[in-house]
């Protein structure tokens, strides 16, 4: 089983011809409401890569919640756990380029209102995949992964968007997920030394807090890292990217399918990665995210992990 704790939701995308800079307006031709927020990608991911996935976060009592469990629902997704408080339901406002690039600013909402006991500690066994990101509360995501790590599941951190993050959380995390970015950002929250290359920081974040390390590379593929310093990547799936929105929930998602499945590093890896490339094909955050068969089908076009 999936658990996924995060946040859900309303994304209102719009169309532009470039990223406006400080200060600057740019018109869009119209608008798209979809279901969106970094914890529901995953789980959507995850479930429709064929995973069976619980879904634990807060949404508001507003006509914008219906739309943000909507596509969970559609995918059997459990949403027993999901509390519904005062607040409104989060919202995220996503200007896309012709290139693809986006900007993002979110309004948390509901998400604050998350917390670790809506997890009962009968979900936390070996059994479990606990996917986790930084959209809710930190303390509740720390509180739960230290109950998580003590009842034997296995546990997925992605560390977006980047924060303060405690040494003794990332040692109680399997699989560290990060961008290119991200790794660097967090290194230098931890009092490292910041490499120049991404692939330098995620080998040392290994090192350093005694997990694996998942660095995307968005062209360049993926890579990870194990504690002793060994690792393995793959490149990107040959695409021509349409909207990258999306494109990090997806591999964080097919990368929890896969682990749940039994796939091992390397071929989870290969999987994430094709998961990740097709949700760039489509606009839009969930209804980007790319179904088992559709992996599969793309899957031998992606070489073999190699060791590095």
């Amino acid at each position: 089983m999936i658990l996924v704790f995060g946040s859900l939701n309303v994304d209102v995308m719009i169309a532009v011809k470039h990223l406006p800079l400080p200060g600057e307006t740019v018109l869009g031709p119209g608008y798209e409401l979809t279901a969106g927020g970094k914890g529901a990608n995953q789980a959507l991911a995850a479930a429709r890569a064929g995973g069976k996935v619980v879904m634990v976060g807060s949404i508001g009592g507003d006509p914008l919640a219906a739309t943000a469990i909507a596509d969970l629902q559609a995918a059997g997704v459990d949403l027993s756990r999901l509390a519904r408080v005062a607040d409104p339901t989060g919202l995220a406002a996503i200007c896309v380029d012709q290139a693809g690039e986006n900007h993002v600013v979110v309004a948390s909402g509901a998400n604050r209102r998350t917390t670790a006991a809506q997890v009962p500690d009968a979900l936390l066994g070996p059994d479990t995949v606990l996917v986790l990101q930084m959209e809710v509360p930190l303390a509740e995501n720390w509180a739960l992964i230290a109950r998580a790590e003590a009842r034997g599941a296995r546990i997925i951190l992605n560390l977006a968007p980047a924060g303060a993050v405690t040494r003794a959380a990332l040692g109680n995390v399997d699989w560290l997920i990060v961008n290119e970015n991200e790794a660097k950002q967090v290194a230098g929250h931890l009092g490292l030394d910041v490499p120049a290359r991404a692939h330098d920081a995620a080998k040392m974040l290994a090192r350093e807090c005694d997990t694996t390390v998942i660095v995307t590379l968005g062209a360049a593929g993926a890579a990870a890292f194990l504690p002793g310093g060994s690792g393995f990547s793959v490149p990107a799936l040959p695409i021509k990217p349409v909207d990258t929105v999306g494109a990090g929930d997806s591999f964080v998602g097919s990368f929890a399918a896969a682990i749940d499945r039994g796939l091992g590093l390397p071929e989870a890896l290969r999987y994430a990665a094709t998961g990740g490339a097709l949700a760039c094909l489509k606009t839009g955050a969930q209804p980007s995210l790319p179904t088992r068969a559709e992996i599969e089908a793309r899957l031998p076009e992606l070489p073999a992990a190699q060791a590095i």
